[in-house]
């Protein structure tokens, strides 16, 4: 097995590793189905959860799988306004102390859970940490855990992690999500994907070559109803409003948003192929790309897909807690 000391980024995540972890997730989870609450994985093991962004999903989930693995937790939710580097200190600085990395036996966590705004953080902090590090989101660039996630809802929903379509829906640009995903499934035999994005917010000029190179076959887009038809999977993400500086963006996307959406419409269109949705969640309340009077029907996925979360999460904390002590 490949050792994954810091979880970075989604080209990591190789199929060995993506089996491995996805084999240890659902062992987690059938454990949960049994009633098991309490694991011994992590005892005695402090993670910190130092997020700069906002988070709900990702960083509760891996709290919650930290405690279950028996860890202790120490946390920010605004690390950017409610830490030293609302004082000027480097991300660096702070990663140093935090890990011990000038005595070892006095840092302050094992583990580093990380989320920050730019892009290359999570590879900055890995640089000078003396304890693992995982990306739990990183500017517009990577989220390999939500990756893995989403690989494991898909291969529970379709039973296997090859030989499908999947359409990504939404803003595509600045969606590390989507980034992530499509450089995991790239890895994936049989895997087409699909990129439906509103003008101006289509995939990523680097994130194509990248995909080309790996001769992943995928196709570009700007109707989500030119595709549903033909996807077992459609992925819809929100548009990173929080991300975008240019106004006409928005309201491109805002006068045709209908074309990027999962309505009623949409959803009738898709029963014969028997697509399933999913979203990383939140849904936009203003946008609904996901429309309200369809979020609950059957092939909607994206609470499901949320509770994944923990178990997906407790695979990765136990694995580089595991090759740390090898």
């Amino acid at each position: 097995m490949e050792k994954l000391h810091h979880l970075i980024k989604a080209e990591q995540l190789t199929p060995s590793i993506v089996a491995e972890l996805l084999t240890d997730a659902e062992n987690f989870n059938q454990s949960f189905k049994a009633g098991v609450r309490n694991f011994e994985n992590l005892k005695g093991v402090t993670v910190c959860s130092l997020f700069y962004e906002e988070s709900t999903r990702t960083r509760f989930s891996f709290e919650r799988a930290a405690l279950l693995l028996g860890a202790n937790v120490i946390s920010t939710e605004n690390a950017a306004k409610f830490s030293s580097a609302a004082k000027g200190e480097s991300l660096e600085h702070t990663i140093k102390v935090i890990s011990g990395a000038a005595q070892n036996h006095l840092g302050y966590a094992d583990i580093i859970v990380l989320r920050h705004p730019e892009n290359d953080a999570a590879e900055r902090a890995a640089r000078v940490s003396w304890v693992p590090i995982i990306n739990a989101g990183s500017g517009s660039n990577e989220h390999p855990t939500q990756a893995l996630l989403d690989a494991y809802t898909f291969q529970k929903l379709l039973g296997r992690l090859d030989h499908f379509t999947i359409s990504f829906i939404g803003d595509l640009k600045f969606s590390r999500v989507v980034s992530s995903e499509a450089v995991l499934l790239s890895q994936c035999p049989g895997v087409k994907m699909f990129f439906v994005a509103p003008q101006g917010l289509e995939i990523r000029p680097e994130l194509k070559s990248y995909l080309s190179q790996k001769g992943g076959e995928f196709e570009e887009a700007s109707d989500i109803k030119a595709v549903v038809q033909d996807s077992d999977i459609c992925y819809v993400v929100r548009v990173q409003k929080n991300r975008i500086k240019d106004s006409e963006l928005l309201l491109t996307y805002q006068r045709n948003k209908d074309n990027f959406a999962v309505t009623d419409e949409v959803y009738k269109m898709s029963e014969q192929k028997g697509t399933f949705f999913c979203h990383p969640m939140p849904v936009d309340e203003e946008e609904q790309e996901i429309r309200q009077e369809i979020e609950n029907l059957p092939r909607v996925k994206m609470l499901e897909q949320a509770g994944y979360g923990v178990p997906v999460r407790m695979a990765i904390l136990a694995k580089v807690w595991q090759n740390q002590k090898i």
